[in-house]
């Protein structure tokens, strides 16, 4: 059984930086991607950044030239590294991944992790 271990997060300082891990973990063939999605309350849940197993890289806008996202295909484990953070609300950064389970066709499944909350806040 696949899971998404979560770790990093926090409170930091507006301006500072904070480095969220996300590993997947179980019986897994493949990455097709890894990314995270930020919920603040009342807010729907939104892209942040997405990294695909061959390294190509989807940023949204707002956090464009202040996150970095990268992969370690080999420990199967994502990284955001989050510079220059604003004061924004608290938001839960969800990590998700496209996993592909085995070399057979259709088992690639979708996994979210329970979340780590972020707060930029002095």
């Amino acid at each position: 059984q696949v899971q998404l271990v979560e770790s990093g997060g926090g409170l930091a300082q507006p301006g500072g930086s904070l480095r969220l891990s996300c590993a997947a973990t179980g019986t897994i063939f493949s990455i097709n991607f890894m990314g995270w999605y930020r919920q603040a309350p009342g807010k729907v849940r939104e892209l942040v950044a997405r990294v695909t197993g061959g390294g190509s890289t989807t940023y949204a806008d707002t956090v464009k030239g202040r996150f970095t996202i990268s992969l370690d295909n080999v420990e199967k484990t994502v990284y955001l590294q989050m510079n220059s953070l604003r004061p924004e609300a608290p938001a839960v950064y969800y990590c998700n991944a496209g996993i592909k389970l085995s070399p057979k066709k259709g088992t690639g499944r979708n996994y979210w992790g329970s979340g780590s909350k972020v707060t930029a806040s002095s």
